[in-house]
């Protein structure tokens, strides 16, 4: 059996959408299988690309060349469902990532692994329902254009795995959090059941995700004597570039490990006074 970085990369190395995920979901089983045994897969190290592999379809533009369509419409619900899908194509990439570029050189315990692994394994899943919605509508993945911005957080964080987990779960998919029920809301309004099941889907396990972020960055800091919330905010002003948009979702990100103080400062309420 290969070490798991290796698992990691191989998942990072694959181009199209659905053969990345059934790999991804393939490496996942065979992970907490052999966990199950008492005999967990190796975790190696690897080297991993800077980028991950991405299909020829969509197209990956400027965030501000991304036509924007009106949500009210089928052509805007289906724009909001490719959109959903390319951020779970690559969080599938990112937990895959923080685990091959930081398995083995950095020393966490072993549920350090069992979090990532899980989250790829979800965030495959979530693909895979997104493609399915998208189906209904006549479309896949490709069939639009994304935006190509997802990955910078990845590669300007590659060498820092505080920054990492700062950003990456913490900032972008919490900010799921906070949007993911005005999705579920108009998806409702428009009675499509299918993709408002897919949605509260994606809602649910998104604050695990989020969550195994805070409880890792607060692992590492308290290793590391470092006071969280002050560490939090220099990393993000560092590697985010820009203000957090409210209205948040407290309750969610409190379930999520993550308090008030932590991202209100960082706000652009907090940076117009």
């Amino acid at each position: 059996m290969i070490p798991l970085t290796q698992m990691a990369t191989d998942v990072l190395q694959t181009a199209d959408g659905a053969e990345k995920t059934a790999l991804s979901r393939k490496y996942a089983a065979e992970w907490f299988a052999s966990r199950e045994a008492g005999a967990p897969i190796e975790i190696g190290t690897a080297t991993p690309p800077l980028r991950p592999a991405r299909p020829q379809k969509p197209a990956l533009l400027d965030p501000r060349d991304v036509p924007r369509r009106k949500p009210g419409t089928p052509e805007g619900r289906m724009a909001m469902l490719h959109a959903v899908a390319h951020i779970e194509l690559n969080a599938v990439d990112l937990h895959w990532d923080i685990i091959a570029r930081f398995g083995g050189r950095v020393d966490f315990p072993i549920g350090f692994y069992d979090d990532w692994v899980k989250s790829a394994d979800e965030e495959s899943k979530h693909f895979g329902l997104m493609s399915d919605c998208l189906a209904n509508y006549g479309a896949h993945y490709g069939s639009l254009d994304a935006h190509a911005g997802m990955w910078s957080a990845a590669e300007d964080t590659a060498d820092d795995i505080l920054g990492r987990l700062a950003v990456v779960p913490m900032v972008l998919e919490a900010r799921g959090l906070d949007v993911t029920p005005g999705m579920i809301k108009l998806f409702k309004q428009a009675k499509d059941t299918a993709a408002v099941e897919a949605m509260e889907v994606i809602y649910a396990e998104e604050v695990h995700h989020v969550s195994y972020g805070s409880k890792w960055f607060h692992f590492l800091c308290g290793r590391q004597n470092l006071d969280p919330t002050p560490t939090f905010h220099g990393l993000v002003r560092k590697y985010f570039h820009s203000a957090l948009k409210p209205p948040f979702n407290e309750e969610k990100r409190a379930e999520a490990g993550i308090p008030p103080d932590f991202y209100w400062p960082l706000s652009e309420s907090a940076a117009v006074r």
